[in-house]
């Protein structure tokens, strides 16, 4: 006897948008505002149980910068875990937590996404699985560790970890992010104006030296030289840069050699590859931790450490210590033979695992580390700001000097 397969339903997941709206209220006031509702009929009579004519709804439209603020991150996704986490500890169930987070979130795509996963659960999905679904957001990782924590049923405990891991990951990357923006920003309003200054102003200079008929100062033809020479090919200059450029952004899309290259040379940079190894180790202890923490094999976390170290250099290493580990090796041993780790975290990993709370090591070498890049961020913001003065002063006032330099000595020859 044939018997039916059965199908799953498909979850119909409800689109909340946002309107704008005008209306009167029952003392006869103009009143208006915004509401997040699935049509207009809705926020209508939600609006008319409030005692409120309704004169005008419209949803509301999202221009480029609008979409572009809709965008979901990083940060979004640590913040909802966040908020899950404490809803989970304060004993409300996991589908009115994700109901309770989807009316409070304000951009409409982060509300589609926690209105989805939330009708997926309601139905019988697991959490885990259902957050599979959606890897641009949720990574391997972070489903490894709900799903740990859904088996061992201690999703609350979990979820917690989740919410530190992922803040932490976002703090770090924060850190890094402020290291690096400053100085390239000083970097690239210096060029826009030494470019600017080649084009527009010392031309003009010219046309007045060209009157003097004396020869200019070395220093004074050296800098026209370069003026000429832009003027004439800046097309060519201009368009060679952003080729390379996009030629750049395209091969480290798309070719993993040139990933690996760049991972290697950016940890050579002076000045900034201390923060680079600082942060890299930070990952790798703190992604360590909590999924050891979760109960995950040592083999499994190794894995997820090595995916979320960052950097190629540090992904092979762990992977080596991985393999070795594997066969029967202590990882504090492993970790040696790669050459890479300091003294100081493989000895805190010997400790762990002689005294059985390799996690709770690991958690300490993360906070070290984490601390360490903190002060070098800072550090460096204070080091690099007389630098960039100076270089500025350089450019700058360098072809200032060389622009004075005629008009001082025909001043000394008339006097």
């Amino acid at each position: 006897m044939a018997t039916a397969t059965p199908t799953k339903r498909k979850i119909a997941v409800k689109k909340i948008s946002a309107f704008n709206w005008s209306g009167i209220n029952r003392k006869g006031g103009k009143v208006g505002g915004e509401y997040q509702a699935e049509s207009i009929s809705q926020v209508k009579a939600e609006l008319r149980r409030q005692g409120i004519t309704v004169t005008k709804v419209k949803k509301k439209s999202e221009g480029f910068l609008s979409q572009l603020g809709n965008k979901i991150n990083a940060m979004d996704i640590a913040i909802v875990s966040r908020q899950i986490a404490t809803m989970l500890s304060a004993g409300v169930p996991l589908v009115q937590s994700f109901g309770i987070i989807s009316k409070s979130v304000e951009k409409p795509a982060m509300r589609e996404l926690i209105s989805e996963i939330a009708a997926e659960v309601e139905s019988g999905t697991a959490l885990s699985e259902t957050l599979r679904k959606h890897p641009r957001y949720f990574d391997g990782l972070y489903c490894d560790l709900i799903e740990a924590g859904e088996q061992s049923g201690a999703l609350e405990t979990i979820y917690d970890r989740v919410a530190i891991y992922k803040e932490k990951a976002e703090a770090l990357k924060s850190k890094i992010k402020k290291a690096m923006f400053y100085p390239v920003t000083v970097i690239i309003v210096a060029i826009i104006v030494t470019t600017i200054l080649l084009l527009f102003v010392i031309p003009q200079f010219e046309e007045i030296f060209a009157s003097f008929n004396a020869e200019l100062p070395a220093f004074t033809q050296f800098v026209i030289g370069i003026s000429r020479f832009l003027q004439d090919y800046w097309p060519l200059i201009f368009g060679a840069i952003a080729a390379i450029i996009v030629g750049y952004v395209q091969a480290h899309r798309r070719s993993q050699a040139v990933k690996d290259a760049t991972d290697r040379f950016v940890l050579k940079i002076p000045v900034i590859n201390p923060i680079l190894h600082k942060a890299a180790m930070a990952r790798f202890a703190r992604t360590l931790s909590t999924t050891f923490a979760a109960g995950i094999p040592l083999i499994d976390a190794l894995r997820s450490a090595s995916g979320a170290s960052g950097n190629v250099v540090y992904r092979n290493a762990i992977d080596a210590v991985r393999i070795e580990v594997t066969g029967g090796m202590q990882m504090n041993i492993a970790m040696r033979t790669v050459n890479v780790f300091p003294d100081m975290v493989t000895q805190m990993v010997m400790i762990g695992e002689e005294s059985g709370s390799l996690d709770s090591m690991l958690d300490k070498v993360a906070n070290i580390y984490e601390q360490q890049v903190d002060d070098a961020v800072d550090g460096l913001t204070s080091m690099i700001e007389p630098l960039i003065m100076a270089v500025l002063g350089v450019l700058v006032g360098g072809m200032v000097v060389a622009m004075y330099l005629p008009i001082f000595k025909l001043g000394s020859v008339v006097g």
